[in-house]
């Protein structure tokens, strides 16, 4: 039985990021009970210069890429999602919002023990169900979905909390060149990026484990 230790750097308005999280899901339930994993979700901003109330999505989609790739991205990612259980609703998702605050939220629930069901309770609220995940009142609701205290949620959101911490970890990553996300770190060497299927997480994890057998 092996323990593995992965850092998956994203961002919750990172489409590929929730497909790479469910396909890493999907590795993990393959190699159980073989490997333990210690999973712990690391920040990164898409847009950290996004206003709190944020931006037309389909503007801010517009300045960036053609229509057509729009639509092939699109398409791309719901057939994913929906292999991997994940539903994308584009028409839902008018606006693009700021993620600094669901980062520092995400931080707080790390020391809960709670990171996972927050990260895709995060996922669901900015993908399929088109939520704010900028408005803190917002955030407090997803917490407490997510089974977290949503009155101590709120009090953290509202008080700043977390958010030295953040902007350390997310100078970390940058600096030691992660510039796109997904990006998964395995026992803080092995680097997977992008929205991987299942197969190339399991073929990592699977090696990483029998690595110390090997090499005994």
């Amino acid at each position: 039985m092996a323990q593995i230790r992965i850092d998956f750097v994203s961002d919750v308005s990172c489409p590929w990021c929730a497909v790479g999280l469910k396909s890493l899901q999907a590795a993990l339930a393959r190699v159980a009970p073989d490997i333990i994993p210690e999973l712990h979700f690391q920040p990164f901003e898409l847009n950290p210069g996004l206003p709190a109330q944020g931006v037309d999505f389909a503007a801010h989609m517009a300045q960036k890429y053609n229509p057509k790739d729009i639509t092939r991205s699109q398409e791309a990612l719901a057939a994913r999602g929906a292999a991997l259980g994940f539903h994308f609703n584009f028409e839902q998702r008018t606006r693009i919002y700021n993620t600094f605050d669901a980062h520092r939220l995400l931080h707080w629930a790390d020391t809960q023990g709670h990171q996972l069901p927050l990260k895709l309770a995060l996922f669901q609220a900015c993908f399929t169900d088109g939520r704010d995940i900028s408005d803190l009142g917002v955030l407090a609701q997803i917490a407490a979905g997510a089974g977290l205290d949503a009155d101590r949620a709120r009090r953290m959101l509202q008080s700043g909390e977390f958010t030295t911490e953040v902007r350390e970890r997310e100078q970390y990553y940058t600096s030691r060149g992660i510039h796109a996300v997904p990006s998964v770190i395995f026992n803080g060497r092995q680097l997977v990026q992008g929205g991987q299927p299942p197969e190339a997480f399991e073929q990592v994890l699977r090696q990483l484990a029998a690595a110390p057998a090997t090499a005994a």
